[in-house]
């Protein structure tokens, strides 16, 4: 059965980097929205990025404003997605979870069917 799991997160100095990974066990892209969120305590999840993938390519990018240029994503065309996030900052920090969609529908307004249980992230200034 289909599993997404998140990792890569960790404890990181502002500035710095890292690369969080999403695979879907258990199932292989076809045409499929993946997104990226983040939640802070006392906050809602939001939305950090997300990426559309078809045939194995990457056909749709998206990432919120406070994000651009310093987070890019990437995927393995099988069933791996991942976050690249540099020049971190402060903010950036929470729990990052990715979801997936496999019922058909555009990345635009997707309905996610399935979440992992989320990397944390932490950024020291």
């Amino acid at each position: 059965s289909l599993r997404l799991v998140e990792s890569g997160g960790g404890s990181v100095q502002a500035g710095g980097s890292l690369r969080l990974s999403c695979v879907a066990q258990g199932y292989t892209f076809s045409s499929n929205c993946v997104g990226w969120f983040r939640q802070v305590p006392g906050k809602e999840r939001e939305v950090v990025a997300r990426i559309y993938i078809g045939g194995g390519i990457t056909r749709y990018e998206w990432f919120t404003d406070s994000v651009k240029g310093r987070f890019t994503l990437s995927h393995n065309a099988r069933n791996t997605v991942f976050l690249q996030m540099n020049s971190l900052k402060s903010e950036d920090a929470g729990m990052y979870y990715c979801a997936l969609t496999t019922a058909g529908g555009n990345c635009q307004d997707p309905v996610f069917n399935f979440w992992g249980q989320g990397t944390e992230v932490t950024v020291s200034s």
